[in-house]
């Protein structure tokens, strides 16, 4: 008659588990809006700062660099430099989820919506 309720030990620590990893994913989103990375271009005449979510938060740009005659070149270069900046935030982003799924027994490369 009362025998299901062997499991309610099991989904009380599964709650705790949901809840602990609802704690750590509300960190590691805050932690990566913070988290700068920076892109580079053109041996470091062109760099672009963002966020490890990539939002693209600065750009730094020699003055060496401008000349009208190379206006595809530099154009070019920000566009670099910017890519750069995203693969990195994705990259970053990427290992810091693969940490937090390590660290909660989740499995290698799982998708966890909203990162």
């Amino acid at each position: 008659m009362l025998k299901g309720l062997g499991n309610l030990g099991d989904m009380a620590k599964m709650m705790k588990k949901a809840q602990e990893m609802q704690g750590k994913m509300a960190a590691l989103q805050s932690d990566l809006e913070n988290t700068v990375v920076i892109g580079e271009s053109g041996a470091g005449l062109v760099r672009a700062r963002a966020t490890a979510k990539g939002e693209l938060t600065g750009l730094e740009i020699d003055p060496s660099i401008f000349n009208p005659d190379e206006k595809e070149v530099v154009e070019d270069l920000i566009l670099a430099a910017i890519k750069d900046a995203q693969s990195k935030a994705a990259q970053k982003s990427k290992e810091e989820m693969e940490k937090l799924t390590s660290e909660l027994g989740l499995p290698a490369g799982m998708d966890i919506p909203g990162l």
